[in-house]
């Protein structure tokens, strides 16, 4: 992904703290970066304006996000065409249940990961997803039995390394 603004090792910085703790201070924030509040600030928010930055969210711990059924679904559509994909697409982004939609390639159209507080919710949310759909073709579930890593940071060093290496070859 091409941003418009470019990024340099004090935005790197704040991306990496800021994957690591969104809850910091503007203050903590700017100390940990070694830069004054008002450029961690100023840094922050031109991130955000660029897209860099999507959203802060709270991910939730493992007594509550461990309760009820965590699916990953595999969904071939029975017809291929970019509107039908889309319309799939649209669906499942707009379904609250569906935490992750990815359209992939080769294998199935679409991996959602799903949760659900139980069975029947599950079976609830088949049943609008994938059965009321005439276009799916199939549906593979699988249920998690533990969550080994979840880790959502992207490595800022490794991007900052790849966007140096495409600017030399420019």
């Amino acid at each position: 992904m091409e941003f418009s603004i470019p990024l340099d090792a004090i935005d790197w910085r704040l991306l990496d703290l800021l994957q690591a703790d969104a809850s910091l201070t503007n203050h903590a924030l700017a100390q940990a970066a070694h830069v004054s509040p008002a450029t961690a600030l100023r840094r922050v928010r031109r991130l955000r304006e660029a897209g860099v930055i999507e959203r802060f969210t709270a991910l939730l711990g493992a007594p509550l996000a461990g309760q009820g059924l965590q699916v990953l679904c595999e969904v071939v559509l029975d017809r291929q065409g970019a509107e039908h994909l889309d319309a799939f697409e649209a669906r499942a982004v707009d379904e609250p249940l569906v935490q992750q939609c990815w359209r992939v390639s080769p294998g199935p159209d679409f991996l959602l990961v799903v949760w659900a507080p139980d069975m029947l919710g599950f079976q609830a949310l088949t049943q609008r997803l994938f059965t009321q759909d005439a276009n799916v073709r199939n549906v593979k579930s699988f249920f998690a039995l533990k969550r080994a890593k979840f880790d959502p940071r992207v490595p800022v060093a490794a991007l900052a390394d790849a966007r140096a290496d495409q600017d030399t070859r420019r």
